[in-house]
């Protein structure tokens, strides 16, 4: 069932929305950024510091704020993008519908 909102109800769950993506795109951007500069500066110090390419990234300390930080981005992503999530669930009934009204026909 759907619910009539107004026309200043629909522009302020919009914005809210959009301020939400937004967030979320600018989580995206930090944690890429972030990690490659410290990524690249792990790298060249070790190299400077006469370690080979394979030490380099055998004992590699920010793996795990990666990890950590990925897995905050994704609950993070999975709230900002949870009303497509129940699109999904949504098709589902809708094709079991359509389907069943296929075999009527």
């Amino acid at each position: 069932m759907e619910k009539n909102y107004s026309e200043e109800e629909r522009y302020l769950k919009a914005q809210k929305k959009v301020r939400e993506l937004s967030g979320f795109y600018w989580h995206v951007f930090s944690y890429v950024l972030v990690n490659l500069i410290i990524g690249f500066v792990k790298i060249d110090n070790d190299f400077l510091l006469g370690k080979t390419f394979h030490n380099v990234f055998d004992n590699f300390a920010g793996f795990p704020l990666w990890f950590f930080w990925g897995i905050g981005l994704f609950f993070h992503g999975v709230n900002v993008f949870k009303d497509r999530l129940d699109f999904f669930r949504g098709w589902e009934e809708r094709k079991i519908k359509e389907l069943m009204e296929k075999d009527n026909n």
